[in-house]
């Protein structure tokens, strides 16, 4: 980060000086987690909803913290005060401290600020720009998914003086959010890639959602540009939002609004290569083209791909560096899409890092692609093991019972849905006709991880997908790992015997005229223990 003293931060952040903050040599890293603290560490000591950073002050400084952002004051075991700077807000504070930085960047040389939104791909979005911008100069993306009113300042405190590219991750739960986030960083390029249902419950619907969306475009100012995705049609409004240029992106060769003048960067030729890799032709504003042949997996990231294209187009990237970086680039954040191949032929795709509608089906399409073969590949049998989606409010029931459906339309050949909130998946599944060893409920993901160590097989493709809570990320780290012991055996139909009595034979719906063994009962009886209609 670069450099900033005691008096510094308290006249950024409107604060006052405690203990001996005088004395302090300048800060020259941030940290909310005392476990991060490092020699010469500025500690936020921020309350969360489960502890309190004020609790972690002394451990903080035992790892070489010389300084704390606190809403109180904090004593060691003597009573002698911690140095610090006394605010009222600790992460409106940190707020403060990271505009503070980028008006430094900008007043010191010339730096792009790329920001990037969207209910899904914002994560492979800017990996790929990370990707593209590190070959051209020193550049700072966030970890993980650092895309908050924390995790933004968190991502501008890892900024040298040199830095050149600031690519930003944001984030919202109400409207407002990237407001805020924006007239921090004032982003000089804004990347909307889609509208989606995702947080649908806690914003209060779709058109919320977009709303919140499309405050990226209207920060901009008249010398930034909009980078919108106009194959979704709430985000392709969005031109009408913003005094900056525009530039759209998407699979056809034509802006879905003509009248609009506006530059555009397309995809041509899309197919689906061997492994579920996207290829297709890279299209520019400036009648360039290029091949791309991605290394990450699902048709659905070809949006994202064009995505990150664009920003770095009109950030000044060359479109053949644009077009070389996208295929040297695979999967960089952990749970997106991550494949591993097992010793024993089991192939393993984790995506369970989170989960929306809009991602699930994509998820789910390609896993129905994988299980068809390409390439003179021949067919595998498919494992979906989904979990529940959060935040969807009122529709929480209809998008599970859909992905139930959608997975037996799309052919999948084994359905595990775990946890409470996915039972409507299974429920849906059974209705629409997957029966017998085709689809069961699990309550835990150990009660999965049993099932899928009896049945998988040489040649399974099994998906994890789902919100984090679900913890089916760790569970696929966990199958990822594991050997199996039937390599060189080839995988069983889908109608072949069950290892286990795992498998609920139709669902709740048909179950109470099963007797305890799963078999039928005789017409006109009922199954034991239930009372007769």
């Amino acid at each position: 980060m670069i450099d900033v003293t005691a008096a510094q931060l308290a006249q950024i952040t409107g604060g006052r000086a405690v203990g001996a903050a005088a004395g302090v040599p300048a800060v020259r890293h941030v940290a909310t987690d005392s476990r991060e603290a490092r020699p010469g560490t500025l500690f936020v000591a921020k309350p969360g909803e489960v502890t309190d950073g004020h609790e972690y002050v002394g451990a903080a400084f035992a790892a070489g913290a010389v300084l704390a952002l606190v809403e109180r004051e904090v004593t060691d075991a003597a009573g002698v005060v911690y140095p610090g700077v006394l605010v009222p807000d600790a992460v409106e504070a940190m707020g403060r401290l990271a505009a503070w930085v980028v008006a430094q960047l900008r007043a010191d040389h010339e730096v792009k600020v790329i920001a990037v939104t969207g209910s899904v791909g914002k994560t492979t979005t800017k990996d790929l720009l990370r990707g593209i911008f590190a070959a051209e100069g020193p550049t700072v993306a966030p970890r993980g998914s650092y895309n908050g009113e924390v995790g933004v300042p968190l991502t501008v405190f890892q900024a040298e003086p040199d830095t050149r590219y600031l690519i930003i991750e944001m984030g919202a739960t109400r409207i407002g959010n990237i407001d805020y986030l924006c007239r921090m960083v004032r982003p000089d390029v804004g990347v909307v890639l889609c509208v989606g249902s995702a947080h649908a419950g806690e914003f209060g619907g779709v058109a919320n959602i977009a709303r919140a969306k499309g405050e990226l475009v209207e920060s901009l100012r008249a010398d930034g540009v909009a980078v919108l995705n106009d194959d979704d049609a709430l985000v392709r409004q969005m031109h009408r939002r913003t005094a900056a240029p525009v530039l759209f992106f998407g699979e056809s060769p034509a802006n879905a609004l003509p009248d609009v003048p506006a530059a555009r960067v397309h995809a041509s030729a899309v197919r689906i290569g061997p492994g579920g890799h996207p290829e297709f032709r890279l299209h520019f504003p400036d009648g360039s083209e290029h091949a791309v042949v991605s290394r990450l997996i699902g048709e659905h990231h070809v949006s994202n791909l064009l995505a990150a294209a664009s920003a770095a187009f009109v950030a000044g990237v060359a479109p053949e560096r644009i077009a070389a970086s996208l295929n040297a680039q695979g999967a960089a954040s952990r749970w997106r899409m991550e494949r591993t191949e097992r010793a024993d032929g089991v192939t393993v795709i984790n995506d369970a890092y989170n989960a929306n509608p809009q991602s699930m089906r994509a998820a789910l399409q390609t896993l129905a692609q994988l299980g068809r073969g390409s390439g003179g590949a021949a067919p595998r049998r498919t494992w979906a093991v989904l979990g529940g989606m959060l935040e969807l409010g009122d529709s929480t029931v209809e998008e599970h019972d859909t992905l139930g459906r959608m997975v037996v339309r799309l052919n999948i050949s084994k359905l595990i849905a775990v946890g409470d909130l996915a039972r409507p998946v299974y429920d849906a599944a059974q209705l629409e006709g997957s029966w017998g060893n085709e689809a069961t409920w699990a309550a835990t993901p150990e009660e999965a991880e049993e099932i899928l160590r009896q049945e998988l097989a040489p040649g399974d493709v099994v998906l994890f997908k789902s919100s984090n809570a679900a913890g089916l990320a760790v569970l696929g780290d966990r199958v990822a790992a594991g050997s199996g012991d039937g390599a060189g055996v080839p995988a069983p139909g889908n109608d072949a015997p069950a290892h286990g009595d795992h498998w609920l034979s139709a669902g709740p719906f048909v179950n109470a005229s099963l007797d305890p063994s799963g078999r039928p009962t005789t017409p006109g009886t009922s199954a034991e223990g239930n009372e007769p209609a």
